[in-house]
């Protein structure tokens, strides 16, 4: 008697992470359709994992591939494309070793418990990027960020900045004021009770002013909210089980525990002095990322925010890296409206039920009220627990209406970013790097920000497959 086993059909976004991508040099892109718009002059970077594994040995946790940076520059004449890996220490070392030999996010180093103490987590540089006027930063919230030259993305080395002495980490979610020019971030310490470390950058993204603050535990917090005159926290019940992880028992990602009766902490910062203006609590729940944040009329604090119900986000994440999910984990967009003095929370609205994202503003709208919050969110009737995200969005907040762009079957937009033209600052454009599962290849689009449904004003052909990845920005021409 034969058993007939069901075979797994893996979906066709696992096409694009099934083996380490592909640097590229400086090379010409070709227009597959339509035309580069006048006013969109400026480089697109974006940063993700592209190597998920090594010696035939897969990483622990989508969070620990090595990164590797995407630049897409547009110039009067074309638009130019290189793929670099970020040449961290830890990449070398394996690149060098042919193997796995570090622990990081989702996995502890391989050997026996004690090898896990004998060196670092590997710094992966591979969630997000912040351009400043003479370097590119790949940053990654376990560790210093990496210093990579802005047109050939050669790899310079780790960077202080100026204040990041050791032991302070610098995350991968700085808010930039596009009027002051000031940049904010923040990183956390781990001890018996965690040290949340605020930074103020100048323009230069040097340090020019810091303040740290102990937490309760350890908690686990990935991104933060500038509003207005305010720096705000809010700290999700996910806690580290530090017994367990020092022991071995587990690796970092699996000693997270969800502790909802602790409920989400919020701490209130003054932007201009980096003191505590107010703590406070409200319910539980989760978030990776936020839209963004402003002061209102009345005084009151909106921050609108992906939330998600508990922390079965991370399992799915974890799921992702061996190219089939099977955890649902849907994240909405809501609106917190927050006394700031005293950190009361008044109201919390679910502004859409559908799955949100990377959320985002335009870049100079960050702090101050956005009509518009650009998202990542799915085509109707995708079954979100074995899909990627396959669809980008922007919302009305004026009209509260949900514009969507389809990008067919088995196509796969990244975070959509949003560049402001330079002939016309009313107007924008939305760019997005898609994985082509039809054809294996990867593209990048380009849309009216105000015609999201409408055809793309331009397609651009990619030498490579570019892995799905997590963050970039848009560094206008100057």
């Amino acid at each position: 008697m034969h058993t007939i086993t069901k075979k797994s059909i893996k979906k066709a976004w696992a096409g694009a992470i099934a083996t380490p991508a592909t640097e590229f040099p400086h090379s010409k892109l070709p227009i597959i359709s339509g035309k580069i718009p006048d006013g969109l002059r400026g480089t697109l970077y974006r940063n993700g994992p592209a190597r998920l594994e090594r010696g035939g040995i897969h990483i622990g946790h989508w969070f620990d591939g090595d990164g590797a940076i995407l630049a897409v520059n547009f110039t009067d004449e074309v638009a130019t494309g290189v793929y670099r890996y970020v040449q961290t220490f830890g990449y070398q070392d394996e690149a060098a070793a042919g193997k796995l030999l570090y622990g990081n996010y989702g996995m502890n180093a391989p050997g026996p418990i004690w090898n896990q103490w004998q060196k670092p987590l590997k710094n992966a540089a591979n969630t997000s990027v912040l351009a400043l006027p003479d370097k590119l930063l790949a940053l990654w919230e376990g560790g210093k960020p990496h210093a990579l030259d802005l047109q050939t993305l050669e790899t310079l080395g780790e960077d202080d900045l100026g204040g990041l002495t050791k032991g302070l980490n610098y995350s991968a979610h700085c808010k930039r004021d596009r009027q002051t020019g000031e940049i904010f971030n923040f990183g956390i310490s781990p001890g018996r009770n965690a040290t949340l470390n605020i930074y103020k950058s100048d323009s230069t993204g040097r340090i020019i002013q810091q303040a740290a603050y102990e937490l309760d535990g350890i908690p686990f917090l990935h991104d933060f909210v500038l509003a207005g005159q305010y720096i705000v926290f809010f700290l999700p019940p996910v806690r580290l089980s530090i017994f367990a992880l020092l022991i071995g028992i587990n690796n970092y990602s699996d000693s997270l525990e969800w502790k909802p009766k602790l409920g989400t902490q919020i701490l209130v910062i003054d932007r201009e002095t980096l003191s505590v203006v107010s703590r406070g609590e409200t319910e539980a729940w989760f978030q990776w990322h936020f839209a963004n944040g402003y002061v209102d009329a009345s005084g009151s604090v909106i921050v609108d925010i992906a939330r998600y119900e508990d922390f079965q986000t991370n399992q799915y994440l974890k799921e992702v890296a061996t190219g089939e999910t099977h955890t649902p984990a849907k994240s909405t967009l809501g609106r917190v409206h927050l006394h700031p003095q005293t950190a009361k929370v008044t109201s919390i609205q679910q502004l859409l039920n559908q799955h949100c994202e990377f959320p985002n503003v335009p870049q100079q709208n960050v702090g101050q009220a956005s009509r518009y919050t650009y998202m990542s969110t799915f085509r109707s009737e995708t079954d979100i627990s074995q899909e990627l995200v396959n669809a980008i969005a922007c919302f009305d907040h004026k009209t509260e209406t949900l514009t969507e762009a389809d990008f067919g079957e088995n196509r796969y937009p990244s975070e959509p970013i949003h560049a402001q033209d330079t002939q016309n600052p009313e107007k924008g454009w939305v760019l997005t790097v898609v994985y082509d599962g039809n054809s294996h290849s990867s593209e990048v689009w380009i849309f009216d920000s105000d015609r999201l449904d409408a055809e793309p004003v331009c397609k651009l052909g990619l030498p490579s497959v570019i892995p799905h990845g997590f963050h970039g920005t848009w560094n206008p021409a100057k």
